[in-house]
């Protein structure tokens, strides 16, 4: 059989990627996720002889209704629908309908999954493990668990961090996040140290004609350690430190650096900065962590709490 060649993208599709580069800074794998995403929906609503200009909410109903019926989560059709929602938006902001069919359309219900986290003792175990490791790998690993834990990195934004970023004994990075947006985040003393040793154990591996502007170069086509390997080396960590290796993972230590946080007091607001979040909302997944905190609280400093277990005193 002959192979169809693809659908052509309508050019609203077009449009509306190039708005989320040029207007919002999107990165290059937000804009392919959202192509994909989009293209799915247009062939879907091309066999029902729809398209940008005349779908309308029962059409688009029908394709959610598919989605759920080849068995994609809840969680998969949500991200669908935000993303069929702002096309819709932007096409009734741009005039290129004058209704939005999607504002019609219900959410699935989720449930609220919690984030992995691992306790403060297991960080202390995985990086007490890189010591025990030592040479240049264990510093390596000790170095970049440090500056995870410490900031809470993205793991794409820690393995690319440059070199300028720490020569000089900083006490805060500049980190480079989605979008190409900088922000600030505080570096505590531990992560200091332990930068600081590894950049004498860089220096002593590198040979002087193959200088390198990353903090963890590579000999890979990248030039820096990548995320894949770094989870890999994670893995054996957790082994050593005698930890579930499934347990572990770059994305669950930043976890742990927010639920820590929060835990120890800090204010949301605060911690949505250091993570890079756009919205408040993506950094209140963390506030599972408070419940326990505060029942402490109110026994510990209520002062009512102190009468628990006096007797009350006769009335008569």
């Amino acid at each position: 059989m002959k192979k169809l060649p693809p659908r052509p993208r309508p050019r609203e599709v077009e449009a509306f990627l190039e708005m989320l580069q040029a207007e919002r800074g999107a990165a290059k794998n937000t804009l392919v996720a959202y192509g994909a995403d989009l293209d799915h929906v247009m062939g879907f609503l091309a066999r029902r002889k729809q398209g940008p200009a005349n779908a309308d909410a029962e059409g688009l109903r029908a394709y959610l209704k598919s989605l759920d019926y080849v068995g994609m989560t809840p969680r998969t059709v949500a991200r669908r629908l935000s993303v069929i929602r702002q096309f819709f938006r932007f096409l009734l902001a741009e005039r290129l309908r004058e209704d939005d069919p999607a504002s019609a359309l219900d959410s699935p219900k989720l449930g609220r999954p919690l984030p992995k986290v691992l306790s403060r003792a297991e960080v202390d175990a995985l990086i007490d493990a890189t010591k025990i490791k030592g040479g240049f790998d264990g510093g390596r690993m000790a170095t970049l668990l440090e500056i995870l834990y410490a900031t809470g990195l993205r793991v794409s934004e820690l393995v690319t961090l440059p070199l300028s970023a720490v020569e000089r004994d900083p006490s805060m990075l500049i980190v480079r996040g989605k979008g190409d947006k900088d922000r600030v985040v505080p570096l505590g003393d531990p992560a200091r140290l332990a930068i600081a040793s590894w950049l004498q154990v860089r220096a002593g591996a590198l040979a002087e004609d193959q200088p390198s502007r990353f903090l963890f170069p590579s000999r890979g086509r990248t030039g820096h350690l990548t995320r894949q390997r770094f989870a890999q080396l994670l893995k054996e960590m957790a082994l050593a430190a005698n930890i579930d290796p499934a347990r572990v993972s770059p994305h669950v230590l930043r976890h742990a650096f927010a639920s820590h946080l929060l835990e120890a007091g800090a204010d949301l607001r605060s911690v949505q900065l250091m993570l890079g979040h756009a919205d408040i909302a993506t950094t209140q997944i963390y506030t599972h962590v408070l419940p326990e905190t505060l029942r402490s609280l109110v026994e510990d400093k209520h002062p009512l709490a102190k009468r628990r277990g006096r007797p009350r005193k006769s009335l008569s």
